[in-house]
Protein backbone atom coordinates (compact mmCIF):
# COMPACT_ATOMS: atom_id res chain seq x y z
CA UNK A 1 0.00 0.00 0.00
CA UNK A 2 0.94 3.65 -0.99
CA UNK A 3 2.03 5.73 2.05
CA UNK A 4 2.05 8.90 2.25
CA UNK A 5 3.30 10.78 5.37
CA UNK A 6 2.74 14.30 6.27
CA UNK A 7 4.37 16.86 8.75
CA UNK A 8 3.25 19.73 9.88
CA UNK A 9 3.81 23.13 12.15
CA UNK A 10 0.88 24.83 13.41
CA UNK A 11 0.56 27.71 15.95
CA UNK A 12 -2.99 28.29 15.56
CA UNK A 13 -4.34 25.25 14.53
CA UNK A 14 -5.08 26.63 10.92
CA UNK A 15 -2.23 24.70 9.40
CA UNK A 16 -3.05 21.21 11.16
CA UNK A 17 -6.40 21.89 10.32
CA UNK A 18 -5.22 21.76 6.52
CA UNK A 19 -2.97 18.73 7.19
CA UNK A 20 -6.10 16.81 8.56
CA UNK A 21 -7.44 17.63 4.97
CA UNK A 22 -4.77 16.60 3.35
CA UNK A 23 -4.59 13.50 5.09
CA UNK A 24 -8.41 12.11 4.59
CA UNK A 25 -8.07 13.21 1.27
CA UNK A 26 -5.24 10.77 0.84
CA UNK A 27 -7.22 8.37 3.08
CA UNK A 28 -10.20 8.32 0.79
CA UNK A 29 -7.99 7.58 -1.92
CA UNK A 30 -7.37 4.45 0.00
CA UNK A 31 -3.52 5.35 0.80
CA UNK A 32 -2.29 4.90 3.91
CA UNK A 33 -1.41 7.98 5.78
CA UNK A 34 1.23 9.18 8.73
CA UNK A 35 0.41 12.32 10.28
CA UNK A 36 2.41 14.10 12.87
CA UNK A 37 3.73 17.42 14.46
CA UNK A 38 7.31 18.15 13.21
CA UNK A 39 8.51 18.15 16.68
CA UNK A 40 8.19 14.35 16.95
CA UNK A 41 9.46 13.42 14.30
CA UNK A 42 12.51 13.15 12.18
CA UNK A 43 13.15 14.37 8.68
CA UNK A 44 14.39 10.64 8.00
CA UNK A 45 11.37 9.09 8.43
CA UNK A 46 10.30 10.36 4.80
CA UNK A 47 12.48 7.81 3.50
CA UNK A 48 9.63 5.42 4.60
CA UNK A 49 7.14 7.33 2.72
CA UNK A 50 6.22 7.22 -1.11
CA UNK A 51 4.54 10.63 -0.98
CA UNK A 52 5.79 13.03 1.37
CA UNK A 53 3.90 16.45 2.50
CA UNK A 54 4.90 19.39 4.72
CA UNK A 55 2.15 21.68 5.75
CA UNK A 56 3.50 24.79 7.55
CA UNK A 57 2.68 28.18 8.67
CA UNK A 58 4.80 31.44 7.70
CA UNK A 59 5.90 33.67 11.04
CA UNK A 60 5.99 37.33 10.74
CA UNK A 61 7.91 38.75 7.82
CA UNK A 62 8.59 35.53 6.05
CA UNK A 63 10.22 33.45 8.58
CA UNK A 64 10.05 29.51 9.43
CA UNK A 65 8.07 28.44 12.17
CA UNK A 66 11.29 27.90 15.05
CA UNK A 67 9.91 24.53 15.75
CA UNK A 68 10.54 23.39 12.30
CA UNK A 69 14.06 24.91 11.83
CA UNK A 70 15.45 21.66 12.57
CA UNK A 71 13.54 19.17 10.34
CA UNK A 72 13.95 22.06 7.37
CA UNK A 73 17.65 21.87 7.38
CA UNK A 74 17.90 17.85 7.83
CA UNK A 75 15.46 17.47 5.23
CA UNK A 76 18.03 19.22 3.03
CA UNK A 77 20.75 16.52 3.37
CA UNK A 78 18.37 13.46 2.65
CA UNK A 79 18.11 11.76 -0.86
CA UNK A 80 14.85 11.02 -1.57
CA UNK A 81 15.11 10.42 -5.45
CA UNK A 82 11.60 9.06 -6.36
CA UNK A 83 9.57 9.93 -3.55
CA UNK A 84 6.80 12.45 -4.71
CA UNK A 85 5.94 15.83 -2.67
CA UNK A 86 3.72 18.05 -1.67
CA UNK A 87 3.48 21.48 0.50
CA UNK A 88 0.88 23.12 1.50
CA UNK A 89 0.00 25.83 4.33
CA UNK A 90 -1.01 28.90 6.04
CA UNK A 91 -0.22 32.64 5.83
CA UNK A 92 -1.37 36.40 6.24
CA UNK A 93 -1.35 38.23 3.07
CA UNK A 94 -0.95 41.14 5.62
CA UNK A 95 2.66 40.55 5.57
CA UNK A 96 5.02 41.27 2.59
CA UNK A 97 6.14 37.84 2.47
CA UNK A 98 3.12 35.80 2.34
CA UNK A 99 3.29 31.77 2.93
CA UNK A 100 7.17 32.10 2.15
CA UNK A 101 7.95 28.91 4.62
CA UNK A 102 6.02 27.33 1.64
CA UNK A 103 7.85 28.25 -1.11
CA UNK A 104 11.03 27.38 1.16
CA UNK A 105 9.90 23.98 2.10
CA UNK A 106 9.80 23.04 -1.80
CA UNK A 107 12.98 24.08 -2.83
CA UNK A 108 14.23 21.87 0.59
CA UNK A 109 12.43 19.14 -1.16
CA UNK A 110 13.75 20.04 -5.03
CA UNK A 111 17.51 19.46 -2.91
CA UNK A 112 16.67 16.00 -2.04
CA UNK A 113 16.11 14.69 -5.76
CA UNK A 114 12.17 14.10 -4.31
CA UNK A 115 9.59 14.80 -7.71
CA UNK A 116 6.76 17.44 -7.15
CA UNK A 117 3.78 16.00 -7.41
CA UNK A 118 1.34 18.87 -7.04
CA UNK A 119 1.80 22.88 -7.12
CA UNK A 120 1.96 24.10 -3.10
CA UNK A 121 -1.26 25.42 -2.02
CA UNK A 122 -1.55 28.62 0.21
CA UNK A 123 -4.00 28.84 2.38
CA UNK A 124 -4.95 32.46 4.16
CA UNK A 125 -5.24 32.07 7.31
CA UNK A 126 -7.74 29.11 7.94
CA UNK A 127 -9.48 26.95 5.39
CA UNK A 128 -12.36 27.77 3.82
CA UNK A 129 -14.55 25.98 1.29
CA UNK A 130 -12.70 26.74 -1.92
CA UNK A 131 -9.24 25.99 -0.14
CA UNK A 132 -10.73 22.62 0.99
CA UNK A 133 -11.45 21.88 -2.72
CA UNK A 134 -8.08 22.80 -3.66
CA UNK A 135 -6.16 20.96 -1.01
CA UNK A 136 -8.32 17.38 -2.31
CA UNK A 137 -7.44 17.97 -5.57
CA UNK A 138 -3.53 18.78 -4.56
CA UNK A 139 -3.96 15.24 -2.55
CA UNK A 140 -5.28 13.51 -5.84
CA UNK A 141 -2.81 15.28 -7.93
CA UNK A 142 -0.06 13.72 -5.80
CA UNK A 143 -1.90 10.23 -5.62
CA UNK A 144 -1.73 10.16 -9.59
CA UNK A 145 2.30 11.36 -9.68
CA UNK A 146 3.00 8.38 -7.42
CA UNK A 147 1.01 5.78 -9.92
Amino acid sequence: MTLAKIVYASMTGNTEEIADIVAEALEDLELEVEIDECTQVDAADFEAADICVVATYTYGDGDLPDEIVDFYEDLQELDLSGKIFGVCGSGDTFYDYYCKSVDDFEAAFLKTGATKGAESVKVEMAAEEEDIENLEAFAKKLVTAAS
